[in-house]
């Protein structure tokens, strides 16, 4: 029987950060992975497969609404090849994946491929799909198995008409009419990718706004962007059913006039969330609990009930953010080594990589009026920027808020053209407790897109942006 010092049960972005975490720190580290490829949800069924096809899609539109005006002529009319552009992603996703299963190999970490579970809290049996099954003991267990896809109990996901992310990610044909339950992240990407393609879209919220954990002002915002891209939203809607029809699909909802109302299409995309996933684990032959929403039970040090158990990523509490997975995974190892890390979950930076994009990190505006904080709010618009208006991505702004009375920066909120990047100035920045001015003195380049963020501290100081 292998002895490890740390055994870590899947391979996604938590757990193979955490596997070469371990290595790095002279660990004997195994990790178990119950795929034929390593990377979990996020390298093979989400995050990066989802923005190849953001990336392939904004291409095609690109191509057909504003090529154009760039003075690109196409002769001849712009046709999409779904297989083709289906193929590259998956191209993608196993360069990818194959770069994981080269780390492990490069820090000689032992892989397993089989499902792991619990025989005690330090053996781990491990089913294998053609041959014996295998058991290992560990000193230490990290649980890093994430989450699967959510739905709605009266849903009855067919995998064909009536579908998850899951699918979506590798449809056949383009939908002549989309409906998306939700208007949370994964829906609205996926939205877009269709809507771009030639679907007609509509997406029905629950919540009476898009993006609803996030600041009001980018719901707005991407709520007015993605109108006029031809998107339609229909919020405050509380789904009551979905019946299929052979090609046709009916969801019935209630809007918030009671009034029953019909939405009909050729696929349902259901994306109202993901749920941990803890099947097959055998977490009672180990003693360890979850809670009441069936994710496994953490301290402050990510330690379950069992002392040597460890758990992190989608699995436990908190938002579900690969990056988040890969803090967690770096925290435990360090923390299983003997070293004293620390995660500030307040500057998990959230990301929705729709076109404008869509940042954030720290308290919103509601968050800061509902705890009754003082502070002062400066506001950027992406089209007072020369580098937005020589790309054509005026949509959007930048808005820091900062304490009144400190002027230290509490939260950072961003649409626009490369958000997703740009939050990391604003990560830092609240990582070392900077101020509002303290941004606002910093020299920006130009022309680009964070001179938006220099602007915005600026108008957070003391109202002086320059260029509005």
């Amino acid at each position: 029987m292998s002895t490890y010092d740390v055994a870590v049960i899947g391979s996604g972005p938590g757990g193979y950060v955490a596997a070469i975490r371990c290595a790095q720190l002279g660990l004997k580290t195994a990790i178990i992975e119950k795929y034929a490829t390593m990377g979990g949800t996020c390298l093979n069924v989400g995050c990066i497969p989802s923005k190849a096809l953001l990336d392939s899609s904004h291409h095609y539109e690109d191509a057909i609404k504003h090529f154009e005006e760039h003075g690109i002529e196409i002769p001849g009319e712009v046709k999409i090849n779904l297989e083709k552009m289906m193929s590259r992603k998956a191209s993608v996703v196993d360069q990818t994946t194959k770069g994981i299963e080269f780390l492990m190999s490069k820090n000689d970490i032992d892989t397993y491929q089989g499902v792991g579970s619990f025989k005690d809290k330090t053996h781990i049996n491990i089913a294998v799909a053609d041959g014996d099954d295998i058991t290992i003991e560990a000193k230490n267990i990290i649980i890093a198995t994430g989450s699967k896809p959510a739905s709605l109990p009266f849903i009855d996901i067919d995998k064909e008409r009536v579908i998850t992310s899951t699918e979506a990610l590798k449809l056949k044909e383009i939908p002549k009419h989309m409906i998306v339950i939700g208007g949370g992240v994964i829906g609205l990407e996926l939205g877009q990718v269709y809507k771009r393609l030639g679907s007609e879209v509509g997406v029905v919220e629950y919540m009476d706004r898009i993006i609803p954990t996030m600041d009001a002002a980018q719901s707005k915002e991407l709520t007015k962007v993605m109108k006029k891209q031809g998107i339609k939203f229909f919020v405050s809607h509380k789904v009551n059913g979905v019946t299929r029809n052979d090609d046709e699909v009916v969801v019935t909802a209630t809007d918030k006039k009671d009034n029953e109302v019909e939405f009909k299409g050729d696929y349902v995309l259901v994306s109202v969330g993901r749920k941990a996933y803890t099947d097959g684990l055998n977490l009672d032959a180990a003693g360890v609990h979850t809670d009441e929403r069936g994710r496994v039970a953490v301290n402050d040090h990510l330690q379950t009930n069992v002392a040597n158990i460890y758990a992190i990523g989608d699995v436990v509490k908190g938002a579900m953010l690969a990056h988040k997975a890969e803090e967690e995974g770096v925290f435990v190892a360090e923390t299983i080594a003997g070293q004293k890390p620390h995660i500030d979950y307040n500057l998990i930076p959230g990301v929705v990589y729709t076109w404008p994009e869509v940042a954030s990190v720290g308290k919103t505006e509601e968050q800061l009026k509902e705890s009754g904080v003082e502070y002062k709010s400066g506001q950027f618009p992406m089209r007072a920027l020369g580098r937005s208006r020589a790309s054509g991505d005026i949509d959007g702004f930048v808005k820091i808020l900062a304490d009144k009375k400190t002027d230290e920066v509490l939260g950072v909120h961003m649409v626009g053209a490369r958000v997703a990047d740009l939050i990391a100035e604003g990560v830092i920045a609240m990582e070392f407790r900077a101020s509002a001015e303290d941004i606002a003195r910093m020299s920006h380049a130009h022309p680009t897109y964070a001179e938006a963020v220099k602007e915005a501290a600026l108008a957070a100081t003391e109202d002086r942006a320059l260029h509005v």
